[in-house]
């Protein structure tokens, strides 16, 4: 082979070959930051308080000390009544989790309708709740669920979707979030129509975000990944708890049961998927401090 030849052929293989590296390097880039996003979400999700509630009214502080020493970084509120958060200022609520290596991104509210002489509720000083989750730390507020008595109709829900709105633009005025959380009877038809959906459709996309409860989905014979599809990066917020493989359908840890997580969780991105709470409603055997931490770790070793 000629000198010029050998060199001509040499410098194309060399350029082939740092183009390969290149491409290499920009898939390992790409994995990594991949890789990085996932790992954040598994290893930095929290607890929904419901889910101990017992304990959190006997000792609170010593039961957000164990979820602590568990591995959860986060919690989602469902004690505030009036100005307090489980018996305690939000400055000093913010304090005792802090202190313990946690921090509280969301809290659960609700309409007030059913108690109207309760005040920090969304028809009663909404302002005053907001304040409030501020001044403790959160970055979203969310309607918990809805009474019986508030959900009867397709009017119902399409007057909960402006009530929704409103309360979603006092929020952003907060710099807080404003959500929903879903149970499953959002999913069961009324005069052939899903509530669900109004509630979806008939609010505003910068005013309100779902928080997905993945259990409630399933026990209203609902498809995650449909939502996701449809209403793509509406649901920033997840609830995670897992359903029993018997005709039950009952609460179990996460991990444990037949709902697959490994698939849902490869969704995150097309969810919107900022952050995810742990949660279970009701238990069978385990305490519930024994059964959240099963699910934690669970979750915190789960491979997406």
């Amino acid at each position: 082979m000629k000198r010029r030849q050998f060199a001509r052929n040499s410098s194309l293989a060399f350029g082939s070959l740092l183009l390969l590296r290149c491409k290499m390097e920009n898939k390992v880039k790409q994995a990594a930051e991949t890789m990085e996003v996932t790992s954040k979400g598994l290893e930095d999700f929290g607890l929904q308080l419901w889910s101990v509630r017992d304990a959190m009214k006997d000792n609170p502080y010593e039961t957000l000390k164990t979820l602590s020493e568990i591995g959860y970084k986060d919690i989602e509120s469902a004690g505030y009544n009036e100005g307090s958060f489980y018996g305690m200022e939000p400055k000093e609520f913010k304090k005792v989790l802090s202190d313990l290596g946690l921090k509280m991104r969301s809290t659960h509210t609700n309409t007030g309708s059913f108690i109207t002489d309760t005040k920090g509720t969304m028809t009663n000083d909404w302002e005053m709740a907001l304040a409030d989750a501020k001044e403790a730390g959160a970055k979203s507020i969310v309607c918990g669920w809805l009474h019986e008595s508030e959900r009867k109709t397709l009017d119902d829900y399409k007057r909960h979707a402006e009530l929704f709105n409103t309360c979603g633009e006092k929020a952003n005025e907060y710099n807080l979030k404003f959500g929903f959380h879903n149970h499953d009877f959002e999913f069961f038809k009324i005069d052939d129509q899903v509530p669900y959906d109004i509630l979806l459709s008939q609010t505003d996309v910068d005013k309100v975000f779902f928080e997905m409860d993945h259990y409630w989905v399933k026990k209203g014979n609902a498809d995650t990944f449909d939502y996701f599809t449809k209403h793509k990066g509406r649901f920033p917020v997840w609830h995670v708890k897992d359903m029993d493989n018997t005709a039950e359908q009952f609460f179990t840890e996460v991990g444990s049961g037949i709902i697959d997580y490994v698939k849902i969780f490869q969704q995150a991105e097309q969810s919107g998927l900022e952050y995810f709470y742990v949660e279970q409603d009701a238990f069978k055997s385990l305490d519930p401090l024994v059964s959240v931490r099963q699910s934690h770790d669970y979750l915190s070793t789960l491979k997406v």
